[in-house]
């Protein structure tokens, strides 16, 4: 009981669903998206919740998928909840697009799990992220050299997306599965090496347990939320800092180069990279540094070329920012 007590309120509370909330329930058929599945169901009835059940063929593991679908499907059946089949080529997409097979699978799932709810009106997307998967999360953001944004981990709620499982680990799931005599699946893929996740769970964090911290788990999951309070804040201010500094005038972006010469070097990245961002720019960390070279020292009527055509002016008190023909590539310059 002690599992659905603590999964309602975090439903509840951190990924705040209310009551008559409508929720798209990604199952795969796997452990963690089976306890998903069957812990939103019992918490339908006093959340009033509307659910559906959204099964993704990524057409990559043809012998295992039959038995996958087969699972969820009646799973939903029985629970009396509509089950949605859809289907992913991976492959293909991940060909025309230069992606690894992780990436590419990755990005397609978010897009159909988003049109699914869309198309049943349904408000909010579920995952089944468990505590070992923000714990791989961590060292795989840290192993690639992300900051404090990416070292906080997942979030309970972003946006449309909840994760109700982030804080329970895979293993109590599997025993409250166990407890409950309910099927579930087992994906080959996971146990594949050739990707750096699998990687990370059945070698290095083995290794970290045995040779350095039996508790390296817990204290990742510390490290994610202490850095996601910080970053909540840092957001924050990073918001008011941007009030104060960016400048949108006839269709222009300006970046006020006095007021942000005045922030704190902190905020004065996170400005940068938020001001890239709203311009559909990869915020590269050589670009942000540039630019805030550019903001404290760069010459009058100069300019930066960034990436897929985006210039940067330089002025005497701002830095102008455009795409003078279009997002793409260019050799010319912006100022005579």
């Amino acid at each position: 009981m002690r599992l659905e007590q603590q999964f309602r309120r975090l439903l509840t509370g951190p990924c705040g669903v209310r009551a008559g909330t409508g929720i798209a329930v990604a199952v795969s058929g796997g452990p963690d998206s089976m306890a998903l599945l069957h812990l939103l169901a019992a918490a339908r009835t006093s959340l009033q919740l509307e659910l559906a059940a959204v099964w993704i063929d990524h057409g990559l593991r043809p012998l295992e998928t039959p038995l996958e679908q087969e699972t969820v499907a009646a799973a939903a059946e029985q629970l009396g909840i509509p089950f949605l089949l859809r289907q992913a080529a991976v492959a293909p997409f991940a060909a025309e697009h230069g992606l690894s097979i992780e990436h590419a699978a990755r990005e397609l799932r978010y897009a159909i799990l988003h049109e699914a709810a869309r198309t049943c009106g349904l408000d909010l997307i579920a995952l089944g992220h468990t505590a070992d998967d923000q714990a791989e999360e961590v060292l795989l953001r840290l192993l690639r050299g992300s900051g404090r944004k990416g070292l906080a981990g997942m979030s309970m709620r972003s946006g449309t997306l909840i994760r109700p499982l982030l804080r329970t680990s895979k293993q109590e799931l599997l025993n409250w599965l166990e407890h409950r005599g309910i099927p579930h699946c087992f994906d080959s893929s996971n146990k594949d090496r050739k990707f750096l996740r699998n990687r990370v769970r059945h070698e290095l964090l083995p290794f970290l347990e045995q040779h350095f911290d039996a508790g390296i788990r817990n204290a990742l999951l510390k490290t994610a939320d202490s850095l996601a309070a910080d970053e909540a804040l840092l957001e924050e201010l990073s918001a008011e800092a941007a009030e104060k500094v960016l400048q949108e005038e006839g269709g222009t972006l300006r970046l006020l180069r006095q007021p942000f010469r005045l922030l704190p070097p902190a905020l004065q990245r996170r400005t940068v990279e938020l001001l890239l961002w709203r311009l559909g720019s990869r915020a590269d960390y050589e670009h942000i540094l540039l630019l805030i070279e550019a903001a404290h020292n760069g010459r009058n009527r100069s300019e930066l070329h960034l990436s897929q055509g985006l210039r940067a002016g330089i002025f005497a008190d701002w830095l102008e920012f455009s795409y003078p023909v279009g997002q793409r590539a260019w050799r010319g310059r912006l100022l005579a």
